[in-house]
């Protein structure tokens, strides 16, 4: 067997989430498949998102060099109500990110396309996934002469802002999504389009 074989995992998840993944996909104009293992990958690092998921666990396992304890008493996810409309949703990942939602599925007692469902909806509402998701996306994508004049943007925006919010990366890239759904631009030429006519000015 190949070492880097890619393993298919078809999680059932809500309208909203398949949406959401969607527009990411859309965003960073990369393959589904390709944004769900991102996903997974960032949530199965992150001590945050385990320890969430950690408090469904039936069975105590180790992930990483953590051990999260289970509780035989829980009530196991797959005998859980379903709320609203559920859509099969496909991607594949590698062997060794298919070994860990096995462990996963295992301290959850439920399918391994059951344990890929949680581990997508966890990281998703995880605000600092969407900000190394974004970040990640301008760096590869941007050049470095425009990443820093998006930085002087976002660091002039957040200093003078009399709101108490601050502006993300997640939400700057969603104020510049909206500025190009009508065209046919990319993201790289819409953030040199932005910087050039706007900031500039």
């Amino acid at each position: 067997m190949r070492s880097d074989k890619k393993w298919s995992v078809q999680p059932m998840v809500s309208k909203e989430l398949k949406d959401c993944i969607h527009r990411l996909s859309y965003i960073t104009d990369e393959p589904i498949k390709n944004v769900m293992e991102e996903i997974c990958v960032y949530g199965i690092r992150s001590k945050k998102v385990n320890s969430h998921l950690s408090t469904n666990f039936i069975r105590s396992v180790r992930i990483d060099n953590t051990l999260y304890i289970g509780d035989s008493n829980r009530t196991p996810v797959n005998r859980r109500t379903a709320r609203g409309q559920s859509n099969r949703i496909s991607t594949r990942v590698s062997g060794q990110m298919h070994d860990t939602l096995k462990v996963l599925a295992y301290a959850l007692d439920c399918s391994t396309a059951k344990a890929c469902a949680l581990l997508l909806h966890a990281t998703i509402q995880d605000t600092e996934f969407m900000e190394e998701f974004v970040w990640g996306y301008l760096k590869r994508h941007v050049t470095d002469d425009r990443m820093n004049e998006l930085k002087k943007v976002l660091k002039y925006i957040n200093e003078n802002n009399p709101y108490i919010e601050e502006i993300s990366w997640g939400s700057f890239l969603a104020f510049l999504i909206d500025e190009i759904k009508d065209s046919t631009e990319k993201i790289s030429e819409t953030v040199e389009t932005f910087v050039v006519n706007h900031w500039r000015k």
